[in-house]
């Protein structure tokens, strides 16, 4: 099956399968070896998997590049991390994932690399802080902050040198008169809040997009797993990304890849009620009196907002939900929230009341009103 012709959603239901044979099962199944018989293309466990391969089948092709799947998404971070050379640099915005930000500083305070930090939405500030890095980590939207990068217009300015600014939904002129730079660096974009079904970054020329899969990939909060794409531009990324995961030893277990794939074939279904729901909810928070602000990207299911009032009224939202779930994670069936800034490794600049919403598939309705009343209840408990 030419998978190049189907949809996207089609592709997350039909590709990853066992050929069609009489008598074959529809579900590949779980390959629990650790050994192959020798004189094949794999004699050990640590270098592949046929489950492994049947989801970074389906992660390719949804991506636009090669897969490769690993133990966890900081797994896959680490890896990308891993194509610094000591001493290198790294720009990434000022707002990531804690654990992408905390790996980042661990790096940076034991010499292996160099941190330059860069606001989001800030074009020309990205283009000119990426002139002689090795790595550009991106992320849009940022976690916990929804903040949006034009990555077109940072892959216009990295290739031609523009130092134009822009915002995120208004592409950059490249500047005339400019410079040429140094040889860019490699691009990568985690692309976890806003999948492959929203966002395809190695169409706009970036080099790899990594997935913290035990999000909206896999999506029943029951697995967790990795991985990156990398672009078919790039082959010689996707040696590396191999050698790095086979000797680290950071391969995912064949029984999480195998959830990890059952997840994507409903991916396209889940993603777009939640998001219909994170648009509902979005539009009625903006005019709750005990929401003092709306972050929200426009696409996706993820919102945050600031409670209005202090620390304890934000903690008090998320204790006073019923159907929502107070947790740490997102991307999964049930709808999550939790107040990001509990936890210690969250950057300073994300504000004390700031609450992460993961959308779930439940009843619209049912999700607001559990949410309006525990609003309303911090604000009249104030």
């Amino acid at each position: 099956m030419n998978g190049d012709t189907l949809s996207p959603a089609t592709r997350a239901v039909a590709l990853g399968r066992p050929p069609r044979e009489p008598g074959a099962p529809v579900n590949p199944p779980v390959a629990l070896t650790s050994t192959y018989i020798a004189d094949g293309t794999v004699n050990y466990g640590r270098v592949s998997n046929p489950t492994w391969e049947a989801l970074e089948e389906v992660l390719g092709s949804l991506e636009g590049g090669t897969a490769l799947s690993y133990s966890s998404g900081m797994g896959a971070i680490a890896a990308v991390v891993g194509l610094v050379p000591v001493g290198g640099v790294v720009v990434a915005p000022r707002h990531v994932y804690n654990g992408t930000s905390a790996l980042l500083a661990e790096r940076e305070a034991a010499g292996a690399l160099t941190l330059r930090r860069v606001e989001a939405a800030d074009t020309a500030g990205i283009v000119d802080a990426s002139d002689g890095a090795d790595l550009l980590l991106l992320e849009s939207p940022t976690n916990p902050m929804m903040e949006l990068t034009d990555i077109a217009a940072v892959m216009r300015g990295l290739r031609d040198g523009a130092t134009t600014a822009a915002t995120p939904t208004t592409p950059a002129t490249p500047a005339t008169g400019t410079s040429r730079r140094s040889a860019r660096p490699i691009v990568a974009v985690d692309n976890t809040f806003a999948t492959p079904l929203a966002q395809q970054p190695l169409g706009l020329g970036v080099d790899a997009v990594i997935h913290s899969a035990t999000k909206y990939l896999a999506g029943h909060s029951d697995v967790v797993l990795g991985a990156v794409v990398v672009s078919p531009h790039r082959p010689d990324l996707v040696e590396r990304l191999h050698t790095y995961r086979t000797l680290h030893g950071a391969i995912p277990g064949p029984m999480e890849a195998w959830l990890v794939l059952r997840g994507v074939r409903t991916l396209h279904v889940r993603l777009e009620r939640a998001s219909a729901t994170a648009r509902l909810l979005a539009d009625r928070l903006a005019g709750h009196p005990a929401v003092a602000r709306v972050r929200y990207p426009g696409f996706g299911a993820m919102i945050s907002i600031e409670v209005a009032g202090d620390v304890a009224a934000a903690e008090a939202v998320c204790a006073a939900t019923r159907l929502w779930t107070h947790s740490t994670s997102l991307g999964a069936v049930e709808s999550q929230i939790e107040r990001r800034r509990r936890h210690p490794l969250e950057a300073t600049t994300v504000p004390e009341t700031l609450l992460r919403l993961s959308v779930g598939v439940e009843d619209p309705e049912d999700l607001w009103t559990d949410l309006d009343q525990a609003l309303r209840s911090s604000r009249e408990n104030a």
